[in-house]
């Protein structure tokens, strides 16, 4: 009972850790895609030194190092959209939107994984995009944040069904290692045709912009990304998932605690809020109930 204990602690950890991506990126002073970069770059750095000390190597054959390290690109692309609608909106805003993260999985689970589509699944998914449909409509000022948000929950949505579809027999290490390897790799080649964009005003971090990075690098990528790993070894997929639906709940909290958002939340932000909070765990119930029959048979 006290290792059990343990994991759940450890889980609720990089779920916390989790709420405080977005938290930190709203701290720092770069854009987006800056931020995105350096947090790759570092987070690549600090996990490849810490397999030099180890004494391990990733080892992988050439065509699943690259199915791997393509995932990378792929999770670097979903946090510049993330990242931008914290930016362009709020940190409440990018939060809510990433729990749209469930339709789009609903959507696309049929498509890769080739499962049945669920029509249940499908209307609990509708509750939230009614949800963010009220949120849009009713907070003009923040449309383009909360397009951003959209697509970064679609993003994030493929990345994990591609996932799935890769990690079957992999070594952690070796997918920890090349996915940092290619969001680094992507930002570092995607940056050159960025800086042709006007109006970027800062490259170089300042202040305490160094302090955060290195903790967004460390603690809320490469500590994060360990323990999730290490908790799905001796908790169930569906207990995790369940307790990933706070991520949102710690974002939102701490938005309202240090940045002072809830002068922002209007009666249909949180009308949306709710129905978004809904959907999400009556997906996660039926989800449930779906792998606790499957478990019987």
């Amino acid at each position: 009972m006290k290792g059990e204990n343990f994991e759940y602690l450890k889980l609720h950890i990089s779920v916390l850790l989790a709420g405080f991506t977005g938290f930190l990126a709203k701290l720092i002073s770069l854009n987006e895609v800056m931020t995105v970069w350096y947090r790759m770059f570092l987070a690549f750095v600090m996990f490849a030194l810490m397999l030099v000390v180890m004494k391990k190597k990733p080892r992988e054959s050439f065509s699943d190092a690259l199915k791997i390290t393509g995932l990378g690109a792929l999770l670097a692309i979903h946090l510049m959209f993330f990242f931008g609608s914290i930016k362009y909106a709020t940190l409440s805003i990018g939060v809510v939107c990433y729990s749209l993260v469930g339709f789009f999985t609903v959507l696309l689970e049929p498509l890769i994984l080739k499962v049945k589509f669920s029509f249940v699944e499908l209307f609990y998914s509708l509750i939230a995009v009614f949800g963010i449909w009220l949120i849009f409509n009713f907070d003009t000022s923040y449309r383009f944040g909360i397009i951003l948000g959209i697509i970064s929950a679609a993003l994030f949505a493929l990345y994990t069904l591609y996932n799935k579809t890769i990690q079957v027999g992999k070594s952690s290490r070796s997918m920890l290692f090349y996915e940092l390897f290619g969001g680094a790799l992507f930002m570092t080649v995607f940056l050159p045709f960025y800086m042709h964009f006007p109006k970027i005003n800062q490259i170089l971090p300042v202040g305490n912009d160094w302090f955060w990075l290195l903790v967004l690098a460390f603690f809320c990528t490469v500590l994060l990304y360990l323990l999730h790993i290490s908790v799905l070894k001796s908790l169930s997929a569906f207990t995790v998932s369940l307790a990933g639906n706070l991520e949102p709940v710690y974002g939102i909290l701490l938005a309202v605690i240090f940045l002072g958002e809830a002068q922002d939340f209007t009666l249909s932000f949180c009308i949306g809020m709710i129905l978004i909070f809904l959907s999400v765990f009556m997906q996660s119930f039926i989800k449930g109930r779906s792998l606790e029959k499957n478990s019987k048979i």
